[in-house]
Order: structure tokens, then sequence, then C-alpha cells
């Protein structure tokens, strides 16, 4: 009998699985459909941090998180001899009015205090990054250090046989979960636990992307007119995302991508000669709170939550995989309150 069975192949789950593997646990993953299904096997792969102001637990769990990656995907990447295409290499983003750029210029300080001299904000001119920037009606931009790329279904993969390395169990199909339990199964994991609490505690959000080829080498992602521009190391660029409330086809692509890829060539015209590879859409897990929905399963002993990444799932993941292992292995529990799945109820 597994110590843990982890139930969902997708970010949240294989990073649990990979730290509690890591610590030692039994531990066996049960996904239904595909490692890596749903939205974390997407193609944008933008880790983006919330701006430097504001501080909140929710901003500071992320700079944690982000500033783990590196040490995080370098031994998953070690242990799978795969490749996860993680690559902290920076964000520019449009300054397109005098109050953004003013806000932008305050940021710089900002920054220096609630990122700890871990990363930089500045604010630069768009000629100095030459054909590789978005268009900026003030002629300036801003530019992280902390922001980082991934290819998302390269690092699902990655992950996957880093934690089958520790002897790590993966049953794809139906299978009875035993020991303790970690529910990581996405947006229909959000929609089963609605119907079990007899109401609403989160939903999904389709999101269509697009794949260009196009190679940018080792440039940081882009991000304008509300658009992720993210080059990956096999000479694609990723080109993502709407938000789309009301779908009725959770994969299907439609007129709404082809205004996003307009957009795009509009505010980056570097791309314009780039041939469209693949057209992708997949749904979100949005709790209500927005945050990530992580702790103890109510009314089941064992049983334990780990959904609502949405949009910043693959940046908030190792730090989730630590106080995920934490609280289920250790009984220590350091979940912030804005987390909590009571916050959703």
């Amino acid at each position: 009998m597994a110590d843990i069975t982890v139930v969902g192949a997708g970010i949240f789950g294989l990073s649990i699985a990979w730290v509690c593997a890591s610590r030692g646990a039994k531990v066996r993953v049960i996904e239904k459909h595909a490692i890596g299904a749903g939205s974390s096997g997407g193609i944008v792969g933008a880790l983006a941090p919330h701006t430097p102001d504001n501080w909140n637990h929710k901003k500071e769990f992320q700079f944690q998180s982000l500033i783990m990656m590196p040490g995080f995907w370098k031994a998953v990447d070690d242990a799978s001899n795969l490749l996860s295409g993680y690559a902290q290499l920076g964000r520019l983003q449009s300054l397109d009015d005098m109050r953004v750029l003013n806000l932008a210029q305050e940021r710089i300080s900002s920054a220096k205090d609630l990122w700890r001299g871990k990363a930089i904000w500045r604010v630069e001119e768009v000629g100095d990054r030459g054909d590789w920037a978005p268009k900026s009606k003030t002629g300036m931009l801003a530019f992280d250090t902390l922001s980082a790329r991934i290819n998302p279904r390269a690092a699902t993969h990655s992950l996957a046989a880093a934690v089958q390395s520790l002897g790590v169990e993966i049953l794809i199909g139906e299978a009875q979960p035993k020991g303790r339990v970690i529910w990581a199964t996405g947006y229909h994991g959000l929609l089963d636990l609605s119907r079990a609490l007899g109401q609403e505690v989160g939903k999904g959000l389709k999101g269509q992307a697009i794949l260009l080829r196009h190679d940018a080498g080792d440039q940081p992602h882009l991000f304008a007119d509300g658009i992720h521009i993210v080059p990956h190391e096999n000479g694609t660029v990723a080109v993502g995302s709407t938000s789309e409330r009301e779908f009725e086809d959770e994969t299907s692509t439609d007129e709404q991508l082809d205004d996003l890829l307009e957009r795009a060539l509009n505010a980056f015209p570097v791309l314009t000669r780039a041939k469209v590879i693949e057209r992708w859409a997949g749904v979100r897990p949005r709790a209500k709170t927005r945050a990530p929905m992580l702790g103890a399963y109510p009314g089941r002993a064992d049983e334990y939550i780990a959904n609502g990444g949405f949009k910043i799932g693959l940046g908030m993941a190792p730090k989730i995989a630590e106080v995920m292992a934490d609280l289920v292995l250790e009984g220590r529990d350091e979940i912030p309150d804005p987390f909590r799945v009571e916050a959703n109820l």
C-alpha cells in the first residue's frame, strides 16, 4: 500500500509526488487521462511575478516559489535526464502611458526591498532591445530578472520521469486511491468538489494559445496588451492567451485565437513572418478566491486538496509541493490563510 496517493499527473500532482518521494515517502500517482492532461499540457509557460508593491501573502508565496525554481528544475531534470525548458531570462513589458511609467519607476526601489536582492526591476528604452521588444507609446519598457520561462509539456514529462526514478508508480486510468490521498485534479476536480460540498468553490476559465516557429534564442519573454510572448529553447515562440468564462468545448480553437494572433503581431512586429505550427486550448482551474486551494479535504480523513493554480500554477508549484509535503508527511501546516480550502467555502 502506498503511503501517499496523488491523484492527478499535472504540474501540482507531479511536483507534490516529487517532493514527497524525495523525502522518503512511498508514493504512487493515479492519472485518469494522460500525463500533463488539461492546462498543465499547455504551450505558453510564462513564469511571471506579481508586481513588487502592495505586498501580501499571495505575492510573498509566489516570490518564494520563483526563487526556488532554478534548484527545483535542475534537480528534476538531472533525475529525469530530460529538459523542462526552464530558464530565468526575465520579462520585458510595455509602458504605454505616463501613469504606468511612473508606477514602473517607483517599483525599482520597492523591488530592492521586497525581492531582497534575489532579482531586480528596472526601466529601460525600447531601442536598447533592438527588434526583440514590444511596442511602447512612451518609448520605455519595464524589465525584471525574476521572470522565467518553462515548457509546460516538457516540464510535466521531466517531472514524471524524475518521480519514477525515485520508485514512484504512475498509473494511467482508473484505480482506487489508498493511504493518504492528495487530490490534484484540476478543473474537473473543482467541479467534483463543488458537487460534493453542495456549493461552488471554483470553476474553469478556458484559454487559447498559439505556437509559432521562430528561434528567439535566450531572449526574455515579452508582455504587452495582455499578451505573453514566450520564446522556448526548441526554436518556437508561444503566444497566449485568451480568457473565456463561457465555453462549450474545452479544447476547440476559434476566431478568438485569430484575434489574439492579430493583436500579437501588431504589438510584436518581429513575429510577422513566423509560421503557425500549433493552435491549443485548455481550461485552467480557478478557485473562488483566485488563489491556489490547499489543505485538508472537508469531511474526509487523510485526504487533501491541491488545486486552483489558474494562471500562476506553474510558478507556484515548487512552493506548493513543499507546503503540501510538510502538511501530509509531517503534520506541519504552513499554508497561508488565503490559500486554505476554507477560504473558498
